[in-house]
């Protein structure tokens, strides 16, 4: 896990310039590898490729990046892991193929000498971002991972093409200009991250996931996908299976490989545990694969209704781990809020940002590496809102469309806090299905009311801001084409719930958890690893019927079952809890100073691209407790926390 930066230009210019240029973009990186730097420039070629080592396989010389191969053809920089490397390796010996290390950097030179560019890709297993060049054919390989779990932003400065692991790095070269893309201003305001292939800045994209470009000096990316997910969504691609005891079987079998993989590493590593379903059965299969004691890390708060440590402890003494724990108080997690814009680069605003920051920097104490249970929910159908979602827009699809636009003007007529008090369950969930709905849920509810069909449903409902334009400068409104949709339908499936899976997993989980997680982590030089997101097990779970994901009204029914052999239900079977901070009473209280500066009226109005009114009506809401808006408001003070960061 490192931080990779590059330029390719047209040829023509000096060496030095080249060189200065390139190792000033990776000394922004030095959090993501401080244990070694390098630099490789060819400007005869016009390419230079940076990188900052964070070492993990091959703690040696022979692990140094950029890497050249062998025959001297290709060169490297290489962010991340690749799980199948040894069998590549074995492949290649068997072909003539000779190493000098034992890093899996090597093997993926080796690789593309072997099957060429255009065909390595689709034969690595793993997470990564790649910059590859090949000096004979003066091309460039860029190429990222197919759940997105590494990052690969690229832009131009003038006719200079940069790529890098963060913006920061893009920012740093001397020519390379930032500028506000408001499209993606608005669609970060509806969904509190800026979505792929988006990015903050004009004219700067992100490499969507599971996709390559080669690009030639002078010539734009031409953008490549060579993992297809319509293969395995949808109804059309559900696989027969056999018993239910077979599918527990043949998951546990795919989960324990994926874990034994991911446990390769000359560094010590460890487990993120949360004492939820996910981590727990990370943890446990970590415990069964290993020799000797397997280390585990959680985070705990003084506040009850937000401290999950004691179910964490629970899970970790019955298998028997070298467990730590932290407790942190409020004003340790206050104090990390305003270096959030530095770690995160974009706009970013899901809070869970502040415990996954704070559980990286106690994991990092002990090990290098630590795994977790990232995925488990997209998968396997964890979160309360698919089954919640789902069994609403089932009645309200029947009724007409006045009938709900007028339930929707009596939901509003109430305050959040009057339905919390007169509304105890979901009326529109059958007994089975019941959830609780807070009243600021209700109200979210309303604005969805209208929604078209269930895909239009699911999108109002996850939205933070049900329409960014309210927010923005009414000069600027009107942005936002399309951005965000996932590339799947509900017609492809027979049932919404699988859709909203299929749409999280395609969206959400890349550009919100896996960037919340890689961004934390790398902040405190962690290397975290997801077992649930081996691309097998998701081509296996997402190709299962649902009744392996939901049964009695709860989700994850399979990984339940495959917890059960290694853990007693006992211990994890509670209703889930989000990896959430106090945010909404932080702000009306120690918070409030620093966010009422962020959100005075002079400070809105002085980058012309919020609306301060609309701000400081919700603002002032929140602060009488006229209302719990701290979702909308993080999205705005995260963004105002970063503007003021880049001098945006």
């Amino acid at each position: 896990m490192c931080g990779l930066a590059g330029v390719l230009t047209e040829a023509g210019g000096g060496d030095a310039e080249l060189r200065g240029a390139v190792s000033d973009m990776a000394a922004t990186l030095v959090h993501r590898g401080p244990d070694d730097a390098g630099v490789w420039v060819d400007a005869a070629a016009g390419v230079g490729l940076g990188f900052r080592r964070l070492a993990i396989l091959d703690l040696s010389e022979q692990g140094h990046q950029p890497m050249v191969s062998a025959n001297e053809r290709f060169v490297i920089v290489f962010n991340g892991e690749i799980y199948n490397h040894l069998d590549l390796r074995k492949e290649l010996e068997c072909k003539g193929h000779r190493f000098r290390g034992t890093s899996d950097t090597e093997v993926i030179l080796e690789a593309a000498d072997q099957w060429g560019l255009d065909r390595l890709v689709e034969r690595l297993w793993g997470m990564f971002a790649i910059a590859l060049w090949d000096c004979r054919d003066r091309v460039l390989l860029m190429c990222r991972d197919r759940l997105g779990k590494k990052p690969l932003y690229y832009g131009y400065a003038g006719r200079c093409l940069l790529f890098a692991s963060e913006l920061k790095a893009l920012r740093a070269f001397p020519t390379f200009r930032a500028e506000l893309n408001v499209d993606a201003l608005a669609a970060y305001l509806r969904y509190a991250y800026v979505p792929t292939p988006a990015c903050i800045y004009s004219g700067v994209s992100k490499l969507p996931a599971g996709s390559f470009a080669l690009v030639r000096p002078g010539e734009s990316p031409r953008i490549q996908r060579y993992w297809q997910p319509e293969t395995f969504l949808g109804d059309v691609h559900r696989v027969e299976t056999g018993s239910d005891q077979e599918v527990i079987e043949q998951t546990e079998a795919l989960l324990m490989d994926a874990v034994q993989r991911r446990m390769i590493a000359d560094v010590p590593l460890g487990a993120l545990l949360s004492g939820g379903v996910d981590s727990s059965v990370v943890a446990a299969m970590m415990r069964r694969l290993s020799t000797s004691s397997v280390r585990t890390f959680s985070i705990g708060f003084l506040e009850n209704a937000y401290n999950e440590a004691h179910a964490a402890r629970a899970v970790a003494k019955y298998l028997a781990t070298d467990h730590e724990e932290l407790y942190v108080s409020a004003s340790q997690a206050q104090a990390l809020i305003p270096s959030l814009p530095e770690i995160y680069d974009e706009p970013f605003a899901d809070s869970s940002q502040i415990p996954t920051t704070l559980l990286s920097r106690l994991t990092r104490r002990q090990v290098t590496v630590g795994l977790s249970g990232d995925g488990g929910d997209e998968l396997f159908g964890g979160y309360t809102r698919y089954s919640a979602v789902a069994s609403a827009w089932a009645s309200l699809e029947r009724l007409p469309a006045w009938v709900r636009r007028g339930g929707a003007w009596g939901i509003r007529a109430l305050e959040p806090q009057t339905w919390d008090r007169v509304l105890g369950t979901f009326a529109f969930a059958p007994p089975s299905a019941r959830v609780r709905l807070p009243g600021q849920k209700l109200h979210k509810l309303a604005a969805a009311l209208d929604a078209s069909d269930g895909e239009a449903f699911y999108r109002r409902v996850i939205s933070v801001w049900q329409r960014p334009s309210d927010v923005l400068n009414p000069d600027l409104r009107g942005c936002e084409s399309g951005l965000g949709a996932a590339s799947v339908t509900c017609n492809q499936f027979s049932e919404l719930r699988d859709y909203m899976m299929a749409a999280d997993l395609l969206t959400y989980l890349r550009d919100d958890i896996l960037a919340k997680v890689d961004r934390a982590s790398m902040s405190a030089s962690l290397e975290v690893r997801g077992p649930l997101l081996d691309h097998r097990l998701v081509e296996w779970a997402f190709r299962l019927p649902s009744r392996f994901k939901w049964r009695g009204g709860r989700g994850k029914w399979l990984l339940r079952q495959v917890l059960a052999r290694h853990v007693p239900p006992a211990l994890t079977d509670r209703p889930k809890a989000g990896f959430d901070v106090p945010i909404a009473n932080w702000l009306r209280g120690p918070l409030r100073p620093w966010a009422e500066d962020l959100l005075s009226e002079s400070e809105l109005e002085s980058s012309g691209l919020l609306a301060p009114a609309v701000v400081r009506r919700v603002w002032a809401e929140h602060l009488r407790g006229h209302g719990n808006h701290e979702q909308r408001l993080w999205t705005v003070i995260m963004f105002q926390s970063w503007r003021r960061r880049w001098r945006m």
